[in-house]
């Protein structure tokens, strides 16, 4: 017989030990090839998000500009006071002094004291200096007109929540009806989330000039159809040139290049819930309006969460469609504050202010995002 050879206690743990190094070093290598196919996106991270962050945080205290001969001087908050700070002045009606009797205009409406008799050059006032009229309300005879350091601003933030609030419920409805369609199991259903999700990889650039053209008040074709379907009755109008329409229909072309995407992630959620659960409300009796109520939108929560996030700050970020369909206009109608940053840091070369609104519109945004995910939790 052969004798077996047993390692003395030194040798077996001399074996332990170059085993264990052997395993560190093969764990550190594998962390090392870990951060090195990471370096290009954490490089591309760090150049194009974290720094500019930071920079832009920087100089949104700063009076820095593009190209200037000066050197940049801290202000403190003297940007953010010029972008939001906000006065109500009320205005009584101007009266006749030999009489008492307010005085009314050619239409019999009551006349008020000219804004800029507040605003500018009054030193009883200087809670209003260098302000603008942003809108007024009349109560009780008294007009009550809300002043702005920054108008166009003002604008912008009422247009970009006018945007979302209608955008969002409407892109994730319909994007939710496409893909309970496609979800269906019928020949050719591949044709449709086809056509349905091309939009999507589409530039927005490509669709902007696209749906221009089809807004075009002499012969785009969305007046061209609206005329053929009412037998001529309707006027052709200018879609993009008029404040109570321009809104609208950047609205209405956003949401069609944005449903196809919003379909394909509503399918992947309705594709995660066990079918025994359609066969047990069958089962039960259950119509369609109570399987979806019952089964459908309990099972599509966490996927609810994630695209009602997504498209709300997609929606925040509003800018190709402005900068190529209208540019802000007619009368600021349009203006989103990522519109306004662009302009102002880069056309008017005011580095800091385009940086204070872009500080001022992360933390709006970041806000808007923690409510509606506190808003959604179970």
């Amino acid at each position: 017989m052969t004798a077996t050879n047993v390692p003395s206690p030194k040798e077996a743990s001399d074996q332990v030990d170059t085993a264990s190094v052997g395993s560190s070093k093969a764990r550190r290598q594998e962390g090392l090839m870990g951060w090195l196919f990471a370096s290009p996106a954490i490089l591309l991270l760090l150049g194009f998000f974290i720094i500019p962050f930071f920079m832009a945080f920087y100089f949104s205290f700063t009076n820095q500009r593009l190209i200037s001969p000066n050197p940049t001087e801290w202000i403190g908050l003297d940007n953010f006071k010029r972008l939001l700070s906000v006065s109500l002045l009320p205005l009584e009606p101007v009266v006749d002094e030999s009489t008492g009797t307010p005085l009314l205009d050619d239409e019999g409406n009551l006349t008020y004291p000219r804004v800029r008799e507040y605003t500018r050059n009054n030193p009883d006032y200087p809670q209003y200096a260098g302000k603008q009229e942003w809108f007024g309300v009349s109560m009780g005879g008294t007009k009550y007109t809300v002043l702005a350091s920054d108008v166009v601003f003002m604008k912008s933030l009422v247009n970009v929540f006018y945007f979302v609030i209608i955008v969002v419920p409407m892109q994730a409805g319909l994007a939710l009806l496409l893909a309970i369609l496609v979800n269906q199991k019928v020949l050719g259903i591949n044709i449709f989330r086809t056509v349905y999700f091309v939009p999507v990889v589409v530039s927005m650039v490509v669709v902007s000039i696209l749906w221009k053209f089809i807004y075009d008040p002499a012969n785009g074709l969305l007046n061209n159809m609206l005329q053929a379907v009412t037998f001529g009755a309707f006027q052709p109008r200018d879609w993009l040139g008029n404040t109570s329409t321009a809104m609208p229909a950047i609205m209405g072309m956003s949401i069609w290049q944005g449903v196809g995407f919003q379909m394909i992630i509503w399918l992947a959620g309705l594709q995660t819930i066990p079918g025994v659960l359609y066969e047990a409300a069958d089962v039960a009796g259950a119509n369609g309006w109570q399987k979806f109520r019952y089964v459908t939108w309990p099972g599509l929560h966490n996927t609810f969460v994630f695209i009602l996030i997504t498209i709300t700050i997609a929606a925040f970020g509003l800018l190709i469609q402005i900068n190529e369909m209208t540019r802000g206009g007619p009368l600021d109608s349009t203006q989103t504050p990522i519109f306004q940053m662009l302009i102002r840091g880069y056309e008017k070369q005011d580095i800091a202010m385009g940086s204070t609104i872009a500080v001022v519109f992360f933390i709006i945004v970041v806000i808007v995002s923690l409510i509606q995910r506190r808003l959604t939790e179970d």
